[in-house]
């Protein structure tokens, strides 16, 4: 595999709580999502989740309890005809200063090494500066959506006129999903 989609959590293909998603319960797929991801596993584009998971040094939940999460989350896709090809997440609060956090790129990193990934054939989909600067951070393309705290996101790009390049919006996931297959197929020349 040389190339891969990138793909937020929370805001991006779960709703997003100020109190966090401590459980399967409280685990809500965005509209949509579970419809892009099938499209994206028909059209051939490996998808990865990158995520913040600060919960577990918080000490809300454990790992195990995530990971229980993660693989129902993975089983729902899985049913409804899309695919996660791997999950990789920093357990981290803010306060802890490492690199696997985002806008760190450890995460991203290791999963190129573990996928065998060319990073400036990868697009990177996110609902938070800190999802762009992480992509950007290793060459990947990117994708604001705007979802969980993309519309805050956006008007913040604009309000400090940082240009987003390589950076496209869309509304949500699912409607981003033409511009995502047809970016990922443009891998070799890469859109601009």
């Amino acid at each position: 595999m040389n190339r891969a989609l990138f793909l937020d959590r929370d805001g991006v293909i779960c709703r997003d709580r100020v109190d966090y998603v401590k459980s399967w319960e409280e685990f809500r797929f965005l509209p949509g999502v579970k419809a892009g991801l099938r499209r994206l596993r028909e059209a051939g584009i490996p998808v990865l989740v990158i995520t913040n998971q600060s919960v577990i040094n918080r000490g809300i939940i454990t790992r195990e309890a995530l990971e229980a999460l993660h693989r129902k989350m993975i089983r729902e896709i899985v049913r409804a005809g899309g695919g996660i090809s791997g999950i990789y997440y920093c357990p981290h609060r803010p306060d802890e200063g490492c690199d696997c956090r985002k806008p760190g790129t450890a995460l991203l990193q290791q999963a190129a090494r573990d996928h065998r990934l060319n990073l400036k054939q990868c697009l990177f989909v996110g609902d938070t500066l800190k999802d762009l600067e992480a992509g950007r951070g290793v060459g990947c393309r990117t994708l604001l959506v705007q979802t969980g705290q993309g519309r805050e996101t956006l008007d913040k790009i604009f309000r400090e006129d940082r240009p987003g390049r390589n950076t496209w919006v869309a509304g949500d996931l699912f409607r981003g999903t033409d511009l995502i297959i047809r970016v990922m197929a443009d891998t070799g020349r890469g859109l601009n």
